[in-house]
């Protein structure tokens, strides 16, 4: 995109503006991550995690922080069904070395479906924390998922991470921005305490490395890794600002060959998240009979470049693309192949038309707005199958949004029956990103929200908060969705607590939203 238009977009959607450089640091900025390291930790500073939890399977994750450079460090693992390890069901041996920056990833296997675990490693003659899991279910249980997105070390502390901390969840479904890219100051509160690490862009592999070092040390992170698995899926920053397979908005001919950064991203989220490391990014997950969980790359599987303008002719050309025809093909036989009540669809970017309601700024060229074949050809292939009991969780937006899902202008959507609609989208605001009203008083941004939830504008758009920061729980079961749009206090102070701003009810065979 031209700056001009990202500053624009940026700015006024809240998504990902990087704010102007401050031109001085009112904080020591460090180069690495050791004086932020518990002592009492060691060598296992950043916890341990598991994730991509499947019914008889699940990752498990650490890292050793050794004193001094090592090849082949021994780690053990086991995994038990108790918390004193009385009764292990799974152990083994693994050796780290600088070459994975000593991170170490198994796979517990053998497991029963719907159980809960406990799991730790043993290396340099120390014993991890206790972490414990979840295996995902295999029949007709009820699923709680936490969907999360957009967590920026610079806006704040990571309170809706702590406040999930006590839920009662299955999985923790992070739909991207895990971290951010920039230099300190760039984009974050300058009066906030906490600054990027290393304190520039992050471009080289150990500068990549360092930046999720820091993201580990968070405490509250750490301790949510440590008590639920994870189902990570990258966005932009984690590799650089609208990022698309062949280049991105925050890469310059200066920072060196964008396809080398773009695999330094890639090597480095792999080492430090406990995801499968496999072909493809997008993959699925079956929990039984009520939900298949199906996550999107809408970055580096197929996206090409983003448009200018709803006018570019780039963005009608047939080659325009947001998922690429191998994961669209893909997608189609995940969606028609599924037996599950429900179809979850992990997704980044927004999906259904939206909007914005700003003079200068209508629609968000680097969401599904921008790419409408893929668009048209997601909603044909779910309402022509039919395929029912479709809900798309979006990230990116900085925002809270629930939609009746539809792909085009509205001559087929009835607003007060959701006839017409293809299913139900609901966005998550961030864990703690900037939202808009950062940038505008309040009541202006209760003014808009008012504005793009009319009927001239968004029939179709049930809720919006652009304010709060949270996360949105998700309760499911045969016959129901339950979604809670959970938000949390001031971020310049630790907190556990949060609140729920809106419920919504969805009922199987009905794409339409119920206000609790």
């Amino acid at each position: 995109m031209k700056s001009t238009f990202l500053v624009l977009l940026c700015f006024l959607a809240s998504c990902k503006l990087p704010l102007k450089e401050s031109s001085q640091i009112k904080v020591l900025l460090e180069e690495n991550t050791s004086h932020l390291q518990d002592k009492n930790l060691a060598p296992f500073y950043h916890g341990v995690a598991s994730g991509d939890p499947l019914q008889k399977s699940v990752i498990l994750w650490t890292r050793v922080t050794p004193k001094y450079k090592s090849n082949n460090i021994p780690v053990q693992w086991e995994i038990a069904l108790d918390s004193k390890f009385r009764k292990v069901v799974g152990k083994g041996n693994y050796k780290t070395n600088v070459a994975r920056d000593y991170t170490v990833k198994v796979e517990a296997t053998n497991l029963r479906p719907n159980t809960k675990y406990f799991y730790r490693f043993k290396a340099l003659d120390s014993y991890s924390k206790v972490g414990e899991t979840k295996t995902i279910a295999q029949g007709d249980e009820e699923i709680n998922l936490a969907v999360v997105s957009c967590s920026n070390i610079e806006f704040g502390y990571f309170n809706a991470y702590a406040a999930i901390c006590k839920e009662e969840v299955d999985a923790v479904i992070h739909l991207g921005d895990y971290i951010y890219e920039y230099g300190p100051d760039v984009y974050g509160d300058k009066e906030f305490y906490r600054k990027n690490i290393p304190p520039h862009e992050i471009i080289s592999l150990q500068d990549y490395r360092d930046r999720y070092s820091q993201y580990r040390l968070d405490e509250d992170l750490k301790k949510l890794h440590t008590l639920v698995p994870f189902i990570n899926i990258w966005d932009d920053h984690e590799i650089t600002n609208n990022a698309y397979v062949e280049g991105a908005q925050n890469h310059q001919a200066d920072e060196g060959d964008y396809l080398t950064r773009k695999n330094i991203a890639r090597q480095v989220f792999y080492e430090w998240l406990p995801i499968r490391e496999t072909k493809t990014h997008y993959r699925s997950f079956n929990f039984g009979d009520n939900l298949d969980l199906i996550m999107l790359d809408e970055r580096l599987a197929g996206r090409t470049i983003q448009p200018d303008t709803i006018t570019d002719s780039q963005r009608v050309k047939a080659s325009h693309t947001l998922l690429g025809k191998t994961q669209m093909q893909w997608l189609e036989k995940e969606l028609k192949n599924s037996s599950a009540q429900w179809k979850i669809i992990g997704n980044q970017v927004i999906f259904s038309y939206s909007d914005w309601g700003y003079d200068g700024f209508r629609q968000n060229m680097d969401a599904w707005d921008g790419y409408p074949a893929d668009q048209k050809k997601l909603s044909d292939i779910i309402s022509n199958g039919p395929i029912q009991n479709v809900i798309f969780v979006t990230g990116d937006t900085h925002t809270g949004w629930a939609f009746e899902a539809t792909a085009e202008p509205f001559s087929n959507y009835n607003p007060q029956t959701a006839e017409g609609a293809i299913g139900i989208e609901f966005g998550v605001t961030s864990i703690s990103s900037g939202n808009s009203n950062e940038r505008m008083s309040n009541e202006k941004v209760l003014k808009h929200e008012k504005k793009i939830k009319s009927l001239a504008l968004n029939p179709h758009l049930k809720y919006v908060n652009m304010r709060d920061h949270g996360y949105l729980k998700l309760s499911i079961n045969k016959s129901e969705v339950t979604a809670e749009f959970k938000i949390v206090e001031d971020l310049s102070q630790r907190s556990t607590n949060s609140s729920i701003d809106q419920t919504f009810i969805v009922r199987s065979g009905q794409n339409k939203l119920v206000s609790q």
